[in-house]
């Protein structure tokens, strides 16, 4: 798998973005009333996915730890629970997955926020609509940001060693 590359998040968001302005834009008048808590079930997922990442990355260490005997050893030492390798490929690919999602939502929230938030003095619901972008907005990217944490704690790290004997590198 290769990792996600920023650069096409930002212009799937960015392109998104100017769409849906253009269609709020359009029908603004039209749509039903944005709720602030529309955008809460990306927070909930962002929150998750940054938990899981940072449980992850401490199980990861600590097997890395026990591998090279560096840890501390005896009969007071908790074992290490091992972590299953398709447990982390579904990980990483949970969290491609959702980098792309809060990027798609990143998008569509902030083109909502460029109609509203100039209008919040002439338009009677834009005041509502302006926080929920926000928080819409702040929920995608926070998904993006721990989809992509936790996309880093699923790589495997390099070899300390250079190639092996008869290893190529081209």
């Amino acid at each position: 798998m290769t990792p996600v590359r920023r650069r096409d998040l930002a212009v799937l968001a960015l392109g998104l973005a100017v769409a849906a302005w253009l269609l709020v834009r359009t029908w603004y008048g039209e749509l039903p009333p944005l709720r602030w808590w529309l955008p809460i079930p990306l927070a909930v997922l962002a929150v998750a996915e940054g938990l899981g990442a940072r449980t992850l990355r401490a199980r990861l260490e600590a097997l890395r730890t026990a591998r090279a005997g560096r840890g501390p050893t005896g009969p007071d030492t908790p074992a290490v629970r091992p972590v299953e390798p398709m447990l982390v490929a579904r990980l990483a690919v949970l969290a491609q997955a959702s980098a792309y999602v809060g990027a798609v939502f990143a998008g569509i929230w902030a083109g909502v926020l460029l109609h509203v938030g100039p209008a919040v003095a002439r338009l009677q619901y834009a005041g509502s609509d302006t926080v929920t972008a926000l928080i819409g907005l702040m929920s995608s990217l926070a998904l993006v940001a721990a989809a992509l944490w936790l996309e880093s704690v699923c790589r495997i790290p390099p070899e300390d060693e250079g190639p092996g004997e008869g290893a190529s590198a081209m």
